[in-house]
């Protein structure tokens, strides 16, 4: 789909595909490629960007991310991803991160933000595993990565009054993360400009799910999608 000068795919689970054109007066190699958490993916365009939440397998695909990085890739994960990450052909940049911090990829800013359970075992606060804010422009994108409703969320809250697009991408296949109940809970309290199910159809979760998540925010007066896999 595309939002102003970006596009943004969804390759299954929970990964993307976030493309910017370049500013104006730079030419189109200014653009950048960003994924987040990909995952079974087929290959294709090769990657400025990647953005890794946790090391789990269906998050840090080593196979995958060797699909797609090129020489000056940038990766960005959470400490306990950084060995599995092995040498690749070509030479990429790796940076760890951990919640709370800003970065700045020429005109890209991103965010991290927390993300874990609640009430499972699954995604511990402690593992310090991430979602992120992408700035691009007027649009932010918010990747909840895996987690349930937390409490943090609420700093979210007023982005779509800001006048900005506010894009919220909310795993909803439940078990590991959110219910489709819950992540409509969320949708509520962080109120972003449009909300798209993720986290379903491969290891947990199903296309019903996110069928009823979008029905479920309609309801509740948040304009909400489901993206076809790309």
């Amino acid at each position: 789909m595309k939002i102003d000068d970006i596009e943004l795919d969804w390759l299954g689970h929970s990964g993307f595909l976030v493309r910017n054109s370049a500013p104006k007066g730079v030419s189109p190699k200014g653009g950048k490629v960003i994924y987040i958490d990909p995952y079974n993916i087929k290959g294709g365009e090769k990657a400025d960007i990647i953005l890794i939440t946790h090391s789990h397998y269906d998050h840090c695909s080593v196979a995958d991310l060797g699909k797609i990085v090129q020489e000056g890739t940038k990766i960005f994960l959470p400490a306990d991803c950084q060995s599995k990450i092995t040498r690749f052909e070509v030479p990429i940049q790796i940076e760890v991160i951990e919640p709370g911090q800003e970065i700045e990829v020429g005109d890209i800013k991103i965010s991290t933000l927390p993300a874990y359970n609640i009430d499972k075992s699954f995604h511990s606060k402690e593992e310090d595993w991430v979602g992120y804010l992408i700035k691009i422009n007027d649009v932010l994108i918010y990747h909840a990565g895996d987690t349930d409703k937390i409490p943090e969320m609420q700093k979210l809250t007023g982005f779509k009054k800001s006048g900005k697009e506010f894009i919220a991408l909310l795993p909803v296949g439940g078990r590991f993360t959110m219910s489709v109940e819950e992540a409509v809970e969320a949708a509520k309290l962080i109120k972003p400009s449009l909300a798209i199910p993720m986290h379903y159809g491969s290891t947990v979760g199903s296309e019903e799910d996110a069928n009823e998540f979008v029905e479920m925010c309609r309801e509740e007066g948040i304009k909400a999608v489901r993206l076809e896999k790309n």
